[in-house]
């Protein structure tokens, strides 16, 4: 196993790195949410920062995703390594020039932050609705269901392509993964540069279209050949799973980060199982272990490689006593029988195990990032359990309509958190209390052996509207794809004292927990001044209550209203998740890594803040 480096990334950032690492040529096009991969590139090739091979990969920003598509499309002709990154009606965009790619067999990888295509209403938030749309094109599709396998699959979906020359969409769910932060091992290049196969790459240059070795590509065929040519391909895309369970194979020898087509988490024994793909299914992974504790024979099946379905991995990885399975589809096709992961599965235990065929239900959930917890993976195993469990169903909303939703218990929790810390700031957008509370999530996961986890809740309106950041850490891994639920937050920090009067923060507290408030309020007086409800939380939960006036924190050092770093250096003396004086020394680091550069003045009064915090704490 070679050497990894420890960082603190998002799935974005995480999938970014390997394509600018791995790629010559980058077309770009703006959409949330995988704008911040196409920004990340372009700033590491403005710096100068080269790729595998010692060159800088050339970026280019076109009119549109249409653009880029047929700019990477120009650009794998010419034998080049090019990849781009997209979401929704951006990756609809592409589809012309996808089929024509997948049908010349160029290998290359489109990254994908999977957003919800708008129907009745747009929606910037994340389901599979658009990766599903694109099933017919002859990309391979491979998800990512972490930040860390963002990062992997990243390599993988591209090692993959070269060598079986399917390109590959490589997808995650959009905001869940590709904004989440989180710790994750990072491969060094030289690692990269062994596991690369470079005979796969000089394959690929050599199928370029030159003067010097003429041939035809993209001609136009009529009926007598043309049933023929589609079909040829078919041993290409048969063969194409086992060249991605090598891949896999090889990165987990190097990395010790092992992957299957399928991978099954769960009783060996278990009569229900469910299967889905994306972050969804770190969830039902981190909710499984308790339920199997406490006696229940039930799994979950993660789908890595979509397309193409190898139906014989999937069968094998279910266990034999299985009898009932729920497919989880996070997309909704009007009109159809069922969604295609669905019907996938169906078919395949159709054909393959037909005599011990198990009840097979199709079940909705979590679109536009619809939250999706432990309780309706809950309940989804406890409608398993039934005698005769409902066929078709949605979980995570209350279909009063078609009635098709299931019941889940609000209270249920996974137990995977008895060792963590949970905490949530309300901040203003634009206010910084996102960028601090991204420090302050790095530090700890980049500065002590905690895993820990930033997830942060904006509207669509972003600047100028609440936001809310969920931050975990804790000595195990974390899993959980959804927010810190009510009733379980360690730790609670309201910037802005008008939130007070608009939302119950601390119902998400949990007993004996910390509130920390931004007010101007004297000490001596401040109780008077808050909200029955939040009086009563503090009394009956036991609450230790921290205030600071850090607008006069940051008056008097000269930061107008600007007190992310003030709030973050009261987290951390509150907190004491690493010593106080490294906590500090560790903030203005991360002062002069934002500022430094811009304004020595505006971190020298940052520096000054911070010190002034603890005293006015």
């Amino acid at each position: 196993m070679m050497a990894q480096q420890t960082v603190m990334l998002d799935g974005n950032e995480a999938a970014a790195r390997i394509a600018h690492l791995l790629n010559e040529v980058v077309a770009i096009y703006p959409i949330t949410p995988a704008s911040p991969m196409g920004e990340h590139t372009d700033d590491w090739s403005a710096a100068g920062v080269t790729n595998l091979w010692g060159a800088v990969p050339d970026v280019f920003e076109m009119q549109s995703e249409a653009g880029a598509a047929g700019a990477i499309h120009g650009a794998l002709q010419a034998g080049s390594l090019a990849t781009t990154f997209t979401a929704s009606q951006g990756l609809l965009l592409m589809l012309p020039n996808m089929f024509k790619i997948a049908g010349e067999l160029s290998p290359m990888v489109i990254h994908v932050a999977a957003r919800t295509v708008a129907t009745h209403a747009l929606s910037i938030f994340g389901d599979h609705s658009d990766v599903m749309a694109v099933r017919s094109t002859g990309y391979g599709m491979l998800c990512s269901n972490s930040v860390q396998e963002a990062l992997d699959f990243a390599f993988i979906a591209q090692q993959a392509s070269l060598r079986g020359r399917i390109p590959m969409l490589h997808f995650f769910d959009g905001f869940r993964t590709s904004h989440e932060v989180a710790k994750v091992e990072l491969p060094d290049r030289e690692l990269i540069r062994e596991l690369l196969d470079s005979e796969a790459v000089d394959a690929h240059r050599s199928r370029a279209l030159i003067p010097e070795a003429p041939v035809l590509r993209g001609s136009s065929q009529n009926p007598d050949v043309f049933f023929q040519a589609r079909e040829a391909i078919n041993p290409i895309y048969d063969g194409f799973p086992d060249i991605v369970q090598q891949v896999m194979d090889e990165y987990g020898a190097a990395t010790g980060r092992h992957y299957r087509l399928f991978d099954y988490f769960g009783a060996e024994d278990a009569e229900r199982v469910i299967v889905l793909m994306g972050s969804g299914a770190e969830t039902a992974r981190e909710t499984v272990p308790g339920l199997v504790a406490a006696g229940e024979k039930v799994g979950v099946l993660a789908v890595r490689l979509f397309r193409p379905l190898s139906a014989e991995a999937l069968v094998a990885a279910l266990p034999e006593s299985c009898r009932a399975i729920a497919v989880l589809d996070r997309t909704k096709e009007p009109g159809a029988d069922g969604e295609p992961l669905y019907k996938d599965v169906l078919t395949a235990l159709a054909e393959l195990r037909p005599q011990a065929m198990p009840t097979v239900c199709g079940g909705r959930y979590g679109l536009s990032s619809k939250e999706f917890t432990p309780a309706m993976v809950a309940a989804v195993f406890a409608e398993l359990a039934s005698e005769t469990p409902r066929r078709h169903f949605t979980i995570g909303i209350n279909d009063d309509v078609s009635h098709l939703s299931l019941d889940w218990d609000p209270s249920y929790r996974s137990d995977a958190h008895k060792d963590s810390v949970q905490a949530l700031f309300y901040g203003l957008g634009s206010d910084g209390t996102v960028s601090a509370n991204k420090n302050s999530i790095k530090i700890i996961g980049e500065q002590t052996d905690l895993y820990a986890q930033g997830y942060f809740v904006y509207d669509s309106k972003k600047s100028g509207a609440v936001t809310i950041s969920h931050l975990r850490f804790g000595p195990q891994p974390i899993r959980s794809a959804y927010l810190v639920e009510d009733g379980e937050a360690d730790f609670i920090a309201c910037h802005q004292p008008v939130f007070l009067e608009r939302y119950d923060m601390l119902e998400k507290a949990a007993p004996g927990g910390t509130f920390l408030l931004n007010t101007d309020a004297d000490p001596q007086l401040v109780w008077d001044t808050l909200p029955r409800n939040y009086q009563r939380h503090i009394i009956d939960k036991q609450l230790k209550f921290y205030v600071i006036d850090a607008y006069q924190v940051a008056f008097d050092n000269g930061l107008g209203k600007r007190i992310n770093t003030i709030m973050q250096t009261c987290f951390f003396a509150i907190a004491g998740v690493l010593p106080t004086d490294d906590a500090i020394a560790a903030i203005k680091q991360a002062v002069e890594a934002s500022y430094g550069r811009k304004s020595r003045r505006v971190a020298a009064m940052n520096r000054d803040a911070i010190d002034s915090a603890l005293a006015e704490l």
